[in-house]
């Protein structure tokens, strides 16, 4: 099913090295709020083609991956073929939101954003609903340096539902 998106060069944005991993996309110019900055791009694969191209998320020793799922079948791998918006980094306090439309992926600013400022969006990953956030820290740790940063890259656990007796229904002795 690899197929794959293009997107025209965008000179508003740069890669370079980040200070939060890696490379980083960077503001050339001032961005608006609401603006869309750029599509990510790359081959177009299945869920199924996504998981056998990569490992375990705990046999990783780095988690490091392209993907992106645009729905329940279809994930773009900017791994192959995709452009600068594969190397956007991860905050917990983003200044970037991903909206999908058209089952397209693009980067809009959620403010303004300064010439020189790293681009980042929140990558909220989905994981299994085992997962602890001790798990999450080690497998997806963050490195945004945010203030209210929650230590992980991914979505919170999902608390669970505890069951508590009213006071009514206790037994009565």
């Amino acid at each position: 099913m690899a197929t794959t998106t293009t997107s025209t060069a965008d000179a508003s944005v740069l890669v370079r090295r980040s200070r939060v991993h890696g490379r980083g996309v960077f503001a050339t110019r001032s961005i608006g709020e609401g603006e869309r900055i750029i599509e990510y791009t790359g081959a177009r694969i299945t869920h199924d083609e996504a998981d056998d191209a990569c490992a375990d998320d705990e046999a990783m020793a780095r988690h490091h991956t392209f993907f992106f799922a645009v729905d329940d079948e279809i994930v773009v791998d900017g791994g192959r073929g995709g452009n600068a918006s594969r190397f956007i980094n991860h905050s917990c306090d983003p200044n970037c939101e991903v909206l999908v439309a058209r089952r397209r992926i693009y980067i809009h600013a959620l403010r303004d954003i300064r010439v020189g400022e790293e681009l980042a969006y929140d990558y909220w990953y989905t994981t299994d609903d085992s997962y602890t956030e001790d798990d999450l820290r080690r497998i997806y740790p963050c490195r945004c340096g945010a203030r209210e940063c929650r230590g992980y890259l991914a979505r919170p656990p999902v608390k669970k539902k505890t069951t508590t007796k009213k006071r009514g229904d206790q037994a009565r002795s």
